[in-house]
């Protein structure tokens, strides 16, 4: 009788369990017909979808997942910040990984060492962009440290009706094809009635004499943005129940989209940043770059339903899901906020006491240097324009005070300059001055702005627009900064770095071509890691667009002010425009990795490099002699 009950109450048990996560999958990768926007269109699905179905994994598993491609095309899949090894990290043309054929079923199989937030998405031409993505969740082996009541995956993401291959085709032919909202004549009477006539002329000039525009801070635009799936009018909808503790896993798998999110009257907290455990941050809203992920957690008191907010970084549409107590609910939408304008601090002019007068401004796809008269004293080498140094080798001809990494320009040029805010400190934000009073978590208080000495960052311009790399938040709102970030379990290796890479960010805008340290990928030679070695890369991004780098196989840990043991780690950096950021990693991966720009149409034309970490003895991998990626001429900007 004792042991029919011990089987009887051992068998309950086992009923009241939760369910085993799968470790095995099987993905199904096709084109097919889907309805986003009200009318149907083709697109490529997983498994039948939009995104595709979430993985949801445990830590201390093997994942076996099989995916099989009916596309005419070959195809593949990268599991975003996964460790793992480079055979199965899912990438044409490293390590030995060829693809998948039409017709074929490749088995990516892996231990899984890692938990948190992540993603999959194809790494082959534009499939990214016509649907081949979705989400990735992995449970700690040892269960939740911060326990919630309800978990949700929220996925943004772009749809368009456009075939990606002709985006990219255009783009080619004019990257200001899908810039609509350039400025006009009745802008620049605004702007002269609010900062004078002269400041108005001096600022169109310097923008003219670079053959650049402040509204181009994206370069696609006639998106529909998607939350998991679902345009604004379906309203996606996430239940809970006043007093549950909510955590909401934000993916941005977009092509090219950056996000400024927040859900007005909920204060979330952030307590993940791409996949790893950061000590919480309460926020009021945060960008959300291209390929990252952040973890937070909301607190809803009241039987109401709140909006999910994203608005994409240049107003031309957002993203929201409803937060609420029932389905069929919904929360006030906000009014879209105004847009941001680009300034010459952006692009480091404007900043007394700095010689600006040797700028390369090919380097920017300029033909020529600006009039003596316009631009005089202006030295573009200290923003990294030019000639490229080694990337193995350092900042020969740089002017590192210019860039906040020495020592600082004599007193009577740059009294009251915060020199961290050209270096090491955090692009990702909002640049703010202390008007308006907004707290980016990095003020720049004394520092001369530019705009042709039009006005600070952050103010708004003649016609309403933002100024600068800003998200326009209210007076008083807390936005996150990567400078708030503090990994929540110490660092293992908190050695100091051997050497330092220096990755310049670059392209030309008239021929649509982007370059890392002046070379698109095929032309330069790998960045050879030694494998066990500690490296300090320093980002120099010489353009007016935002770059979320990605490095494949590590993580890197961001220099961002927090102790050593407590930087955090992450695995895209984004880095704002005329901006510098280093990065910390540790080369504990063997093999062939990709790095580059997670922008999908900056890749394609060349912002991705090869880097390989060899152990001691082994003879590190031969760059291919032509890289091909599908069989596409323009394939990771493998023959432009």
């Amino acid at each position: 009788m004792r042991r029919t009950r011990l089987l009887l109450a051992t068998c309950a048990a086992l009923a009241l369990a939760p369910a085993a996560f799968a470790a095995e999958y099987d993905l199904v990768i096709d084109k097919r017909t889907v309805t986003i926007t009200g009318e149907p269109s083709e697109a490529i699905t997983v498994n039948g979808q939009v995104p595709g179905p979430t993985l949801r994994l445990r830590e201390g598993e093997t994942a076996t997942i099989r995916v099989t491609n009916r596309l005419d095309e070959e195809t593949s899949v990268h599991w975003h910040g996964l460790l793992l090894d480079g055979k199965v990290d899912g990438v044409p043309g490293f390590n030995g990984f060829q693809g998948i054929k039409p017709g074929e079923t490749y088995t990516y199989t892996f231990p899984v060492i890692q938990s948190g937030t992540y993603w999959y998405h194809a790494h082959s031409v534009t499939q990214e962009q016509a649907g081949h993505y979705g989400s990735i969740v992995i449970d700690p082996a040892e269960g939740p440290k911060i326990k919630t009541d309800r978990d949700y995956v929220v996925v943004f993401s772009e749809f368009t009706r456009e075939d990606p291959e002709r985006i990219l085709r255009n783009l080619k032919v004019d990257p200001g094809y899908y810039n609509y909202r350039k400025r006009t004549v009745g802008d620049f009477f605004r702007d002269a009635k609010k900062f004078g006539l002269g400041a108005a002329i001096k600022d169109r000039k310097a923008w003219g004499s670079m053959r650049m525009d402040p509204t181009d801070i994206a370069d696609v635009a006639k998106y529909t943005f998607l939350v998991n799936g679902k345009a604004p009018e379906s309203n996606e909808t996430l239940i809970f129940r006043p007093g549950e503790k909510v955590r909401l896993r934000f993916i941005n798998a977009s092509a090219m989209t950056y996000f400024d999110v927040r859900i007005p009257g909920l204060k979330m907290t952030v307590v993940a940043a791409d996949g790893r455990d950061v000590e919480p941050v309460p926020v009021d809203e945060f960008r959300l770059a291209v390929a990252e992920t952040y973890d937070v957690i909301v607190e809803p008191e009241t039987e109401q339903a709140f909006t999910v907010f994203a608005e994409s970084i240049d107003r031309s549409g957002y993203a929201r899901a409803t937060l609420a107590p029932r389905e069929g609910m919904t929360g006030e939408i906000p009014a879209i906020r105004p847009r941001a304008l680009l300034t010459m601090s952006e692009m480091g002019h404007g900043m007394s006491g700095m010689d600006h007068g040797g700028m390369d401004h090919s380097a920017m796809g300029h033909d020529a240097a600006a009039p003596a008269g316009d631009m005089q004293g202006m030295d573009h080498a200290a923003m990294g324009h030019g000639s490229g140094a080694p990337a193995a080798s350092g900042h020969e001809g740089m002017d590192h005070s210019a860039m906040g990494h020495g020592a600082a320009a004599p007193a009577d040029d740059m009294q009251g300059m915060d020199h961290a805010a050209m270096g090491h400190g955090d692009p990702s934000d909002a640049l703010a001055t202390d008007y308006p009073k907004v707290d980016y978590g990095m003020g720049r208080p004394g520092m001369d702005h530019g705009m042709g000495e039009l006005a600070p960052e952050g103010t708004l311009d003649g016609a309403g627009n933002v100024m600068g790399w800003s998200s326009g938040a209210p007076w008083g709102a807390k936005v996150l900064s990567y400078a708030d970030l503090r990994s929540a379990e110490p660092q293992k290796d908190i050695r100091a770095p051997e050497r330092e890479i220096v990755v310049r960010l670059g392209g030309n805008m008239e021929r649509y071509i982007w370059t890392l340290n002046g070379k698109k990928y095929g032309e330069a030679e790998p960045i050879q890691l030694r494998y066990g070695e500690r490296v300090r890369m320093t980002f120099i991004n010489e353009t007016m667009m935002a770059h979320p780098m990605h490095l494949h196989g590590m993580f890197v840990q961001l220099e961002n002010g927090q102790p050593a043991e407590r930087l955090p780690d992450k695995h895209v950096v984004s880095v704002a425009p005329g901006r510098s950021y280093s990065v910390l990693i540790s080369a504990d991966a063997a093999g062939e990795w990709a790095f580059h720009c997670h922008l999908l149409y900056h890749m394609e034309s060349g912002m991705m490099q090869k880097v390989v970490v060899a152990r001691l003895g082994e003879t590190p991998p031969q760059p291919d002699a032509a890289p091909e990626h599908g069989g596409h001429d323009h394939a990771h900007g493998a023959a432009q």
